[in-house]
């Protein structure tokens, strides 16, 4: 199985990236000590345009690593994909969909990847499902639903979600790694049978 993990994390004030990158790592020794072919970019460290259209082109399965930044993710990490999904025109996607005759939304070409977010927030837990909070009941995909509706676009399929949540005023990295190891195990090899390479 080929593996994209994109981590975009940006440096900024208080937040400085640990956490994104201890994820990233976990996920990096996960996949490759199952035998999996791994391509990891950092969008902080810079990257080149035409080589991230063929990571995504190549990639089966794809693991979106980012910290929430005001509700958003960073932006460095909209730049990256305002550049690179751009640049993949007619790679990895074709238009919206209409001059081919379908609705709005049904021209992408990732219809064979799955990804996955795994996102760590200030917010904690409690503040989701309940309508009385800032995020109105919505549960973290909810939170995420424009996210969801960009990758739909391109015509990938989701893959269950991760969060760390409260991890400025309470985060407990090694707890996290420990709980993002199992969701890998459960997603990847439970429930998917350890998609073959």
């Amino acid at each position: 199985m080929n593996v994209f993990l994109l981590n975009g994390a940006e440096p900024r004030g208080y937040s400085k990236g640990f956490y994104n990158g201890e994820m990233t790592r976990v996920a990096e020794a996960f996949f490759t000590e199952l035998g999996d072919d791994v391509e990891k970019t950092i969008i902080a460290d810079g990257y080149d345009v035409q080589e991230e259209v063929a990571k995504l082109k190549k990639a089966d399965v794809i693991i979106f690593q980012f910290p929430i930044y005001w509700f958003h993710m960073p932006g460095m990490m909209k730049t990256y994909i305002d550049d690179v999904f751009m640049t993949g025109r007619g790679e990895i996607w074709i238009n919206d969909g209409r001059d081919q005759g379908g609705p709005y939304g049904s021209g992408g070409l990732m219809q064979e990847k799955r990804y996955m977010l795994s996102t760590t927030w200030n917010a904690p837990l409690e503040a989701f499902n309940d309508k009385s909070q800032v995020f109105a009941g919505a549960d973290v995909d909810g939170a995420l639903f424009p996210f969801h509706r960009m990758m739909a676009f391109m015509g990938a399929k989701p893959l269950a979600s991760f969060a760390c949540h409260n991890i400025v005023k309470a985060g407990d990295v090694e707890k996290d790694k420990e709980l993002f190891v199992k969701h890998l195990e459960q997603v990847f090899v439970f429930h998917m049978g350890k998609v073959s390479k």
